[in-house]
């Protein structure tokens, strides 16, 4: 409090006249932020179904767009929340996806319930995906280009839910009955998405490997080296998938296509990396922030070389927008999907969201 106090010029006593701590202050500024999406999409009404589409739309990029340097908080920090908050949270966005369902219905009747779901929230995504990264184009430049990748999905024709979908093979990136060194890392990584870094201590993640406390040291000195190892190993195994694949195609487009099948099926088979990275890497040292970052950059820079050469009329600047939302849809649905009660509804999720991918980066 002493912190945020400092840094708007005002005294620790004066910031605790208006909240009675931390968490306060943290409930309010996300709260505000679910709030804002509340507030802009209200009192767009129209009786053409298509045209509130278009400012429902209009509306979550312009409030996007304002509040990009803050939206990652209620993204990747609402876990923080007591359950009563994650409630007015969760009502918050329930009420801003069936606005955004309310015209769907009545431009396409035939979609059914989960359906409807999976596209508005992808339209959130894809919109909100702008948070996630430091990427600068002109602000009229990124609202087209979230504007075309929004009515793309919402025109998305998505397969049926009694489809098979073949699907890339997939494993766990971290298998909790390979060996003591493999439990803590998957524990430390399930944990670290759960309940945070900070709020993880290395007791917990010796309980939930099984093992000694004690037994933890034997493989890392400190708790941020099992975050470095891990957060290491996913960005390699995500690297890793563009050599064996660049070397069986030569069209850029399939080429392209099979990178986001093999990344959807990595993620759904880790749910908890991504959270992990988004909310975590700050906790690594420098150095490790920098490989990471390196790693990332190394990847992302590889599908826009493919999707610029795929869509010769995208820049590559556009190219990394349309980039980082296109993985965007795979931690958002994915998390919807967390709750997918058989093999099939996981499968479905994932062919939705490969389609949904593909329709973001190629138009």
């Amino acid at each position: 409090m002493e912190a945020i106090a400092a840094r708007v010029g005002i005294s620790a006593a004066a910031l605790y006249r208006h909240y009675a701590g931390k968490y306060d202050l943290f409930r309010a500024a996300v709260l505000a932020l679910g709030q804002l999406l509340v507030d802009r999409t209200d009192g767009v009404g129209t009786d053409d179904a298509a045209a509130k589409l278009d400012r429902l739309v209009d509306a979550l990029i312009d409030v996007t767009l304002d509040n990009r340097e803050a939206g990652g908080l209620y993204r990747w920090q609402a876990r923080y929340l007591r359950a009563e908050d994650q409630s007015v949270l969760a009502g918050q966005l329930l009420l801003v996806n069936r606005r955004i369902q309310q015209p769907l219905i009545a431009i396409r009747p035939s979609l059914a319930s989960s359906q409807r779901w999976m596209l508005s929230a992808g339209v959130l995504s894809v919109i909100g995906s702008i948070v996630d990264h430091g990427a600068r184009l002109p602000a009229a430049e990124i609202r087209a280009l979230l504007a075309v990748a929004a009515y793309a999905i919402l025109a998305a024709e998505l397969p049926e839910p009694g489809d098979a979908f073949p699907r890339p093979v997939a494993w766990r990136i971290f298998a909790q009955d390979a060996g003591a060194y493999e439990a803590l890392l998957h524990a430390s990584m399930v944990l670290f998405s759960d309940r945070g870094y900070w709020e993880t201590s290395m007791a917990q993640i010796a309980s939930v490997a099984g093992i000694p406390v004690s037994g933890i040291y034997r493989y890392f000195p400190r708790k941020c080296e099992i975050l470095a190892t891990g957060l290491r190993r996913a960005a390699d195994r995500v690297s890793a998938q563009l050599s064996p694949i660049l070397g069986a195609f030569t069209d850029p487009r399939p080429a392209l296509a099979a990178l986001m099948d093999a990344y959807v099926a990595m993620s759904f088979a880790n749910p908890e990396l991504a959270a992990v990275y988004y909310t975590e890497r700050f906790n690594l040292t420098a150095a490790d922030q920098t490989l990471l970052r390196n790693v990332q950059r190394s990847t992302i820079d590889s599908w826009v070389r493919l999707l610029t050469a795929a869509r010769p009329s995208v820049t590559p600047p556009q190219a990394r927008f349309l980039v980082h939302a296109a993985m965007a849809l795979v931690i958002d649905l994915g998390r919807m999907a967390r709750s997918a009660d058989s093999e099939a509804e996981s499968a479905y999720a994932q062919a939705c969201v490969r389609k949904l991918m593909q329709l973001t980066v190629f138009g």
